[in-house]
């Protein structure tokens, strides 16, 4: 089990997710995003928060749901993590923003027998309730480390592939 403060509520599609409050810098309406070319489904692309250039990334997509049309309730959330021990800021698109809140009894626990299905849970760091509901709190850290290493898997068979066709 492990201890956590203040956390703010996020959801996607049905699901109720979590990140630790003092990793968030701020939250904002939807905004205008410069694509970047060939980039992976995940990265929008880059955003302007206050002058600064930031990459925004879809949540959705990082956690295997489907794609869908933002709404009037559509934030993107500026967090913080840390990168190879720098701190950078990354922004995500969620489909709503709940609230600053506590866990019920401020405690997290692993998934339940996880290694019994080959799950890979890196993306969370555990389960906890929030008025009685399931919350997943996310890695963040770890999160964008197994985002990174996917995509860098996926752009080798892609070449692999390539290689083979040519």
């Amino acid at each position: 089990m492990t201890n956590v403060t203040q956390i703010l509520t996020l959801g996607c599609s049905d699901d109720l997710y979590a990140v630790p409050v003092d990793r968030v810098q701020e939250i904002l309406d939807p905004c205008p995003v410069s694509r970047v070319p060939h980039a992976p489904a995940h990265l929008l692309g880059v955003i302007d928060v206050r002058g600064d250039d930031v990459v925004l990334a879809d949540l959705r997509i990082i956690l295997g749901l489907p794609v869908c049309a933002d709404t009037a309730a559509t934030r993107i959330v500026v967090l913080w993590l840390n990168r190879e021990g720098r701190r950078a800021v990354i922004a995500v698109k969620a489909d709503r923003v709940i609230e600053v809140t506590h866990l019920d009894d401020n405690t997290l626990t692993k998934v339940p027998e996880a290694g019994l299905f080959a799950w890979e849970e890196r993306l969370v760091s555990g389960i906890g309730r929030c008025k009685g509901k399931f919350v997943t709190m996310i890695d963040l850290d770890s999160m964008f480390q197994a985002v990174s290493a996917e995509t860098s898997s996926n752009t080798v068979r892609s070449h692999s592939k390539d290689e083979e066709a040519a």
